[in-house]
């Protein structure tokens, strides 16, 4: 009867997130009501909750979540200034008069988007509102369209710099710490968000490979549901340059200033900004009403993350007052098939938990519960943030709960039916999850490049 309470709390508070009321004020309300009704019943110490205002000064004072608001700044300011009209009109010329090419323009414009901003919103419902009109204009399979610009708007779930894989590398590192230390290793050693961003480099890479195999094939079996483009004006190379370099260097100056050490992921993301910046001023789209929306854009993003972090913050106090992670511990220890029927129900449940949660959510609340207990199995730290990372993206895919299939509705023609888009993304719902089990066969195509990097 001891893992009553924390399983009711972490049921109660999952219902009361899909009824649909604010995360944070949830995690933190329904968590100080089962605390209140627990020191009544004798079966919480309201001891634990002393260590909160220590708690939140460590999240206001931790330097690597400072890259948030900075890579969210980026991210608006770039869809701001219309990079992503641009480089999908460049590339679409240059692709585009081939059969399938519109279908590898809008992929590779979501691969540099992702790469660029690090929000899946965003760039589904950039890439939604730009390349859908001109898709199925130029008749395109709505299923095709569809489902290609959902999986290349989710790209910026698992390619660098990913919030995602900011927040996660931040959890992970307190988790891999917790686990070293309850496995008697009290000179720990450290992950960090660098690490994750190089080993997401292969298998996001991968992801976009597999995608662009499938629109190849799909252009040579059923050329007709992916028609070439008419005949338009001589591309302009030196344009096309231009359009792509500016995105690139901005890409380049913020990963390889991580991945060469020069910068910290905060650091890396100030420059980010500034780079941002210095794109729009060149395109003329630096005014006072860009910057005044763009920095009210990352206050409410930045603000609803750090809310939901201190909620967190409560949830994860009390969830431990009431044992529950020994309860964890204890019933992921005595999973049937080991670690290997652990990490199956773990992410079994991260999945379910993706059509009704965001991975703000799911990566403070449910990771450092499970974190530390798959860690201490002997688990890699960067294996299994990709891991998480990528089933997040195929249930953000997933019908009919999947949050890009939402973001896309919004933005898509009524004409276009909701079971085209579900049918549109299987293909590459299945391509996630081949690319999860070969990453479950071979662990080096994430954990790799990080041990051999310099």
């Amino acid at each position: 009867m001891e893992g009553i309470w924390p399983l009711s709390l972490f049921l109660i508070l999952c219902l009361v997130l899909m009824a649909g009321y604010p995360v944070a004020f949830s995690l933190a309300g329904v968590s100080l009501a089962f605390a209140g009704i627990g020191w009544l019943a004798g079966a919480f110490d309201p001891a634990f909750l002393q260590a909160l205002p220590n708690r939140i000064y460590g999240i206001m004072g931790n330097g690597t979540l400072l890259a948030v608001p900075l890579f969210v700044y980026m991210g608006v300011m770039l869809e701001r200034s219309q990079i992503a009209r641009d480089l999908l009109e460049n590339m679409a010329a240059l692709f585009g008069r081939r059969t399938g090419g519109l279908g590898f323009a809008v992929l590779l414009v979501g691969m540099l988007m992702a790469a660029s901003t690090g929000i899946v919103g965003a760039t589904v419902v950039t890439m939604g509102l730009l390349s859908l009109p001109t898709m199925m204009k130029n008749g395109y399979d709505p299923r095709i369209a569809t489902g290609t610009i959902c999986a290349a708007g989710t790209l910026g779930q698992i390619i660098p710099p990913s919030i995602v894989l900011v927040l996660l590398g931040d959890v992970l590192s307190n988790a891999y710490q917790q686990a070293q230390l309850k496995m008697g290793i009290y000179s720990p050693e450290t992950v960090s968000v660098g690490d994750l961003f190089v080993g997401a480099l292969i298998p996001g890479l991968m992801l976009v490979a597999f995608y662009a195999l499938w629109i190849g094939l799909l252009a040579l079996r059923k050329p007709e549901q992916l028609p070439a483009l008419p005949e338009r004006e001589k591309i302009d190379l030196h344009h096309l340059l231009a359009t792509l370099f500016s995105p690139l260097f901005l890409i380049v100056a913020v990963l390889g200033s991580i991945i060469a050490g020069m910068a910290t992921p905060t650091e890396a993301a100030a420059i980010g900004a500034v780079g941002a910046m210095l794109l729009a001023w060149r395109k003329g789209q630096l005014t006072l009403a860009t910057l005044r929306d763009v920095g009210e854009s990352t206050l409410q993003v930045t603000g609803m993350v750090f809310m939901i972090l201190i909620g967190a913050a409560v949830f994860s106090l009390v969830f431990r007052g009431f044992g529950g992670d020994d309860v964890v511990h204890h019933l992921l220890s005595n999973m049937p098939g080991g670690v290997v029927g652990s990490m199956l129900v773990v992410m079994a449940v991260m999945f379910i938990l993706g059509f009704v949660l965001d991975f703000i959510e799911i990566t403070f609340v449910v990771v450092p519960i499970v974190g530390p207990v798959l860690l201490a199995m002997g688990l890699d730290p960067v294996w299994l943030g990709i891991m998480i990372a990528i089933n997040l993206q195929t249930s953000f895919l997933t019908p009919p709960f999947g949050f890009a299939l939402f973001y896309l509705r919004g933005v898509a023609d009524e004409q276009i039916a909701t079971g085209d888009i579900y049918r549109g993304v299987m293909p590459f719902i299945a391509i996630q999850i081949l690319t999860l089990l070969l990453l479950a066969a071979w662990p080096e195509l994430a954990t790799w490049l990080p041990r051999h990097w310099g």
